[in-house]
């Protein structure tokens, strides 16, 4: 619209405008009575997304002025409907006297919701954190440095890291998920965002290292940022400082729960990438639900809070042997007496203690919010009495205890305070609990008991003048009054001063009378203005506490977790492992907990064992065998020893691991523009390029996604490099049989099968782990179980009859492996087809064996590039 368009407007409207042009990327809610209304783009936007009336209001440039509105009682669950789509919203509220205002009414903006800047409960999640995310990047010694830092407002978590490069900034998004991204304008990767909305670009200023170094210090009240050990972090820090300004403008208000900055080190923790994450279904199914997942299992938390603890945990897992060990030995005290259940009932009572608290914070809490903090405040001494006595012989309970402080003075000045069922909220008042404040009590009885008294003022009167004709009255014009007949008017007393004649009688005012008037017309507003005025006090003094207060909800929820570690290895089964840096795992009877908890029939436990001569296991049987869950049910077990769990297994002895990969499943990323086998071998790759002697690898049909000959060749090369030059921990499932024969080359590899029986066609999968590779796929009867057409299948058989021919013809004929990649120094003998093999065509045999040999012969594998290996691959096919 142009400028002459806007000055065409009434004042009000123009009061709109230059309200919109500061907030131009938020939806503004413009208050007008009893109503917010939108306008233009904003309303055509609302009336789309919310499904409420498109109106007009006036004219512009000829044209009707689109509008849209909404209650203002109601606005906030339109808001919170808005937020989940990922929209913000900029709140406009009258601050003005309509009856002193000439013109409109002044209006300014109370406060902007964003997606990752609300803490009010009816915009969140309970059991999810909601983060607001900023990203800085910077050159350094030639990389791409990401500086990330990421607040939960709600909870008032603040915390800064560093990654390097591309693939790690993809990672840590799909770690962190946040529901908005702050990020320069000139953000060189910005392709790599993909939440669809929620991103705010802001200007490169924002990010300026100086600037976000000194908002920093002045939040902490601090000399410089050594103390938090973020002083080298220099995209971190300048992320920080965006993101910190950005939430005090949202808020409008400083953020005094924003008490210290934590630095995430990713030596720290177990790294999991984003396509590890989504195979192991941590909190979210691969269908994007969350049932059946990891956390559905696995969460048993009283709170909350205790939840989204138990979710980070799970998401970052650690790799301090100290801290695993406290966390598994305070789970082993919990177990004890069956102490998690009294504990559980009781920290049931403390609630999302850490989110009020974060309200109280931005005086944004309601009154129902400060009597569950009461309620949490009462409870905190009897959960101290649960614990004490553990506390004295363990480490982590007893922090836990030291932490939980008590606040008697507090809880009394709670318990005083609010009624015991307050409304929802301090606008129309009666939240403040009578005998609170003498001041509130008068005034409340004036308001209340105004019947009573001109009742009993009424009784007096008559029984001192002896009229018994006298009423005591109201009305809106002429206020209260004292009214004789005109045939007793004579007889009022001389104190009584004339306010009314009427045609049969005589109205009066007395100073008594009208003192209570003054009194009883503005009781009600001058009762609200000062319970608002004691429930701001009441919140004065919350806040000068917050520290302690936040503390407590820490350890409650620490222990809310610890806790339901205990309960869930109590009820599911679990053992506490052995979790050391000696190398190696071994598990015995290990479970697949999501897979358990959802099948009716009883789970078939397997065990596992590596270690440096046993570091790769080939894993081979059928389809819907078992194998991806046995490799998936590894790394949940590791995952979950590393967070200080226990695990479904009789028993673990777990070496710690620096990462988990995994590579499963074939999906394609249409939008990205990536085939299902580009998405394939760039995770193959991610493996290859990161992975170190420490890392768990599993990795299932690598190579399907393309022709037999390259799928092969690349899952044989993957598997010799995996063994050779990286020796981590390596789960490797193929169809490929010929990749069963490396056991005999490899000294660190094993074959190991899952098991199937074959009665008349049909099929019975025993989901048992045995050594030795499978002697049968099993594909036809895999088939024929998934409904394919009975003539397909009977052709497909006479056809693997055929082809079994030809290799049967074949089979005195030695067989080749491939030599695409570098060999061991020490030479292996070439291995022969024993007769257990599986009956599948040879894909090395050519009916002239010697030309194949005496052309591979000829190669100088140690001078010969990736490339020249891959034409010389080519050349042979096509000669075969």
């Amino acid at each position: 619209m142009s400028q002459s368009d806007k000055d065409n407007h009434t004042p009000m409207m123009r009061q709109y405008f230059g309200l919109k042009s500061q907030h131009p990327n938020q939806m503004l809610f413009y208050r007008m009575g009893d109503f917010y209304e939108l306008f233009y783009d904003d309303a055509k936007r609302a009336a789309e997304l919310l499904d409420i009336t498109l109106t007009a209001r006036g004219h512009s440039g000829g044209k009707p002025i689109p509008m849209a509105g909404i209650p203002f009682h109601a606005a906030e669950n339109y808001i919170a409907r808005l937020v989940r789509m990922g929209e913000s919203v900029a709140i406009a509220e009258q601050v003005g006297d309509p009856a002193t205002s000439k013109g409109p009414v002044d209006r300014k903006i109370a406060r902007i919701v964003t997606p990752g800047t609300i803490s009010d409960e009816a915009f969140l999640e309970e059991k999810r954190e909601n983060l607001l995310l900023s990203v800085a990047h910077i050159q350094r010694k030639g990389l791409d440095v990401f500086g990330f830092s990421y607040l939960d407002m709600a909870s008032g978590r603040f915390c800064v890291f560093e990654v390097d490069g591309h693939e790690a900034l993809v990672s840590e998004l799909q770690r962190l998920t946040p529901k908005e991204i702050l990020l320069s304008e000139d953000f060189p990767a910005r392709d790599l965002i993909t939440l669809e909305r929620g991103v705010s670009e802001l200007g490169p200023w924002h990010f300026d290292y100086e600037s976000s170094y000194r908002q920093l210090i002045q939040q902490f009240n601090t000399k410089d940022l050594s103390g938090f050990g973020c002083e080298a972090f220099t995209a971190a820090i300048a992320s920080a400082g965006a993101l910190l300004q950005y939430a005090k403008d949202t808020q409008r208000s400083a953020l005094p729960h924003i008490q210290s900055i934590s630095v995430e080190q990713r030596d720290d923790t177990v790294l999991i990438d984003g396509a590890t994450r989504r195979n192991l279904e941590i909190d979210q199914n691969l269908n994007g639900s969350a049932s059946n997942t990891l956390m559905s299992v696995i969460d048993s938390c009283a709170t909350p809070m205790g939840s989204r603890l138990l979710k980070r945990w799970l998401h970052t897992p650690i790799r301090d042997l100290n801290e695993i060990h406290s966390r598994q030995t305070a789970t082993h005290i919990l177990m004890e007496n069956f102490l998690f259940e009294s504990l559980q009932s009781t920290i049931k009572s403390i609630g999302d203690m850490e989110r009020i608290l974060s309200r109280v914070a931005l005086r944004s809490a309601r009154p129902r919010d400060l009597v569950r903090l009461r309620w949490a405040l009462e409870t905190v001494p009897e959960l101290r009495g649960l614990i004490q006595g553990c506390s004295t012989t363990e480490g982590r309970l007893a922090q836990l205890y030291d932490r939980l402080i008590e606040q008697p003075e507090l809880t009394k000045e709670l318990q005083r305070a609010i009624v015991e069922n307050p409304p929802s909220v301090i606008r129309d008042g009666g939240v403040m609990a009578q005998g609170y404040d003498e001041e509130l009590d008068e005034l409340i009885s004036l308001s209340s008991n105004a019947t009573d008294y001109l009742a009993e003022v009424e009784r007096r009167e008559k029984e001192r003048t002896g009229i018994s004709s006298l009423k005591v009255g109201y009305n809106r014009v002429h206020g209260y009054y004292i009214e004789i007949s005109r045939l007793h008017s004579d007889l009022a007393p001389a104190e009584y001063v004339r306010r009314q004649t009427l045609k049969n009688a005589e109205r009066f005012i007395t100073p008594e009378l009208k003192e209570f008037e003054d009194k009883a017309l503005s009781a009600k507003s001058k009762a609200l203005a000062r319970e608002k005025q004691l429930y701001e006090q009441l919140l004065d003094k919350l806040n000068e506490i917050l520290g302690p207060l936040q503390t407590a909800s820490q350890a409650v929820a620490q222990l809310d977790v610890l806790t339901c570690f205990a309960e869930r290895a109590n009820r599911l089964g679990f053992s506490c492992p052995e979790v050391h840096n000696r190398g190696g795992m071994n598990i015995q009877a290990g479970r697949h907990p999501v897979v358990e908890a959802v099948i009716s029939d009883p789970f078939i436990p397997n065990d596992l064992n590596l270690h440096q001569e046993r570091s790769l296991l080939m894993i081979t049987g059928p389809n819907m065998g078992g194998k991806s869950t046995y490799m998936r049910q590894i790394a949940i077990i590791t995952l979950l020893a590393h967070t200080g769990s226990f695990v479904p297994a009789e028993s673990a002895s777990i070496s710690a691991v620096d990462r988990i990969f995994t590579r499963m499943g074939s999906s394609d990323d249409l939008a990205g523009g990536r085939s299902t086998f580009m998405v394939e071998m760039t995770e193959t790759a991610n493996i290859l390029n990161n992975a170190t002697k420490d890392s768990l690898v599993l990795m299932d049909e690598v190579g399907r996604g393309t022709s037999t000959f390259d799928g092969l060749s690349l899952a044989w090369s993957a598997v010799e490099y995996l063994a050779n030059q990286l020796g981590s921990y390596v789960l490797f499932a193929t169809h490929y049989f010929e990749l069963t024969t490396l056991a005999d080359r490899l000294p660190n590899a094993a074959n190991v099968h899952l098991t199937a029986s074959e009665y008349e066609d049909e099929i019975v999968f025993m989901h048992q782990v045995h050594e030795g590779p499978a002697s049968q796929s099993y594909g036809l009867q895999v088939a024929q179980l998934a409904g394919v057409p009975r003539s397909v299948i009977i052709d497909a058989r006479q056809k693997l009859g055929e082809l079994e021919g030809e290799r049967a013809h074949l089979g005195s004929a030695e067989t080749s492996t491939p030599q695409h990649v570098k060999e061991s120094a020490t030479p292996l003998a070439t291995p022969q087809i024993r007769p257990s093999a599986p009956l599948q065509a040879d894909l090395f045999a050519t009916d002239d064996a010697s030309q194949l040999k005496e052309a591979i012969a000829g190669v100088d594998i140690d001078n010969t590039t990736p490339l020249e290996a891959l034409n010389l691959l080519y050349k042979l096919k096509n000669e075969l």
